[in-house]
């Protein structure tokens, strides 16, 4: 019994990192760990909120507002930001950066890209949803454009061209881009003004284009995240776009 003891604690060596593996560790538990919280509240907001609220009554709307839904929304715009973040250093120096460095290159280039192409893919959705178009036609455009965005991310990023990391990251990331800017340019605030001026009694006077708004750009975020969910698995456990 003491020597299978003995030979358990001599085999046993406490495991070794290197600066940049332990970073990588941090970043991607952080990441999965805001992202769980982040999808979670995307979608209790839209399975469990939106048909419980159309069942409330009036009076009991406030208390709801103050003790639910911003301490709710609170959690769910800082959620998307780490979210976003810790994905974005993740991708950007533990794969981008080192296929450039493989390549003797500079890793600005494809990240510029990216930011380029989903901040502006965002940009007209973003034009599109304070316009107020029906669901069906919001889904057609946006269906559209982040095809179209990933196709020229895909095609044309300089770095990365045959990394499968880089490549579906690179359009799973994408959408987790607008998803986040959806949260913090809509949802977060229109939600807030609409509660906001309701709790002080006086909602704002364009209160129903608000709150639209803010359930177009949530819905989008609801079905943007499968493919989201989709491509960054992918990453890592199914070779879809590369190596």
């Amino acid at each position: 019994m003491h020597m299978l003891t003995a030979l358990a604690a001599a085999s046993w060596v406490m495991p070794t990192h290197t600066g940049t593996e332990a970073l990588a560790m941090l970043l991607r538990w952080t990441h999965l760990l805001a992202g769980i919280t982040w999808i979670g509240l995307l979608y209790f907001f839209n399975l469990v909120n939106v048909p419980f609220m159309k069942q409330v009554d009036a009076g009991m709307k406030p208390k709801i507002f103050q003790y639910m839904t911003l301490p709710t929304l609170q959690w769910f715009r800082w959620s998307a930001l780490v979210t976003v973040i810790a994905g974005f250093w993740y991708w950007s120096q533990i794969y981008v950066a080192a296929d450039a460095e493989r390549a003797a290159t500079s890793p600005w280039s494809t990240i510029g890209l990216f930011l380029l192409i989903w901040i502006v893919s965002w940009g007209i959705l973003y034009f599109v949803i304070t316009k107020a178009p029906s669901g069906y036609v919001l889904g057609v455009i946006t269906t559209v454009v982040v095809v179209a965005a990933a196709w020229l991310f895909v095609n044309y990023t300089p770095v990365g061209q045959d990394d499968n990391h880089v490549l579906s990251i690179g359009v799973g990331g994408g959408f987790g881009i607008i998803m986040m800017m959806n949260v913090w340019g809509i949802i977060w605030r229109n939600n807030k003004a609409v509660i906001q001026g309701t709790l002080a009694g006086t909602p704002p006077a364009n209160a129903a284009a608000l709150g639209r708004q803010a359930f177009l750009a949530s819905r989008t975020n609801f079905f943007l995240s499968v493919p989201m969910v989709f491509f960054m698995a992918a990453s890592s456990h199914y070779a879809i776009l590369g190596r």
